[in-house]
């Protein structure tokens, strides 16, 4: 059974830190790609950053370019989102996914691309 487990959600001040993580469980997540979502009261669920399982390719909504980055360490089954330089725009829940899909930009930003999920963390940044 795949299980995807976020923690390291939480309450910030606007310009501070936070480092989300993701546990990944079940199965072989080689050529699989890792996703960061995000989604705000009262709006659709959208995409901050993906990372390929080799760790090798990246990308990131302009939103937070920059600011976030995310990485992987597949010898752990580990994904992590460090946040920097937060604000009160990126209060929201954050999700991470898998989905086993070939890399390319336009297919790692969508929801449908993704097959398992986890529960979600909260991230709250206060101004």
């Amino acid at each position: 059974q795949v299980q995807l487990v976020e923690s390291g959600g939480g309450l910030m001040q606007a310009g501070g830190s936070l480092r989300l993580s993701c546990s990944a469980s079940g199965r072989t997540f080689s050529n699989y790609v890792m996703g960061w979502f995000r989604q705000a009261p009262g709006k659709e669920r959208e995409f901050v950053a993906a990372v390929s399982w080799s760790g090798t390719l990246t990308y990131y909504a302009n939103s937070v370019k920059a600011r976030f980055t995310i990485s992987g360490d597949n010898a752990k089954n580990m994904v992590y989102l460090q946040m920097n330089s937060l604000k009160p725009e990126d209060t929201a829940v954050y999700y991470c996914a898998a989905g086993a899909s070939q890399w390319h930009t336009t297919v790692v930003v969508t929801t449908s691309t993704y097959h398992y999920w986890g529960q979600g963390t909260q991230v709250t940044v206060s101004s």
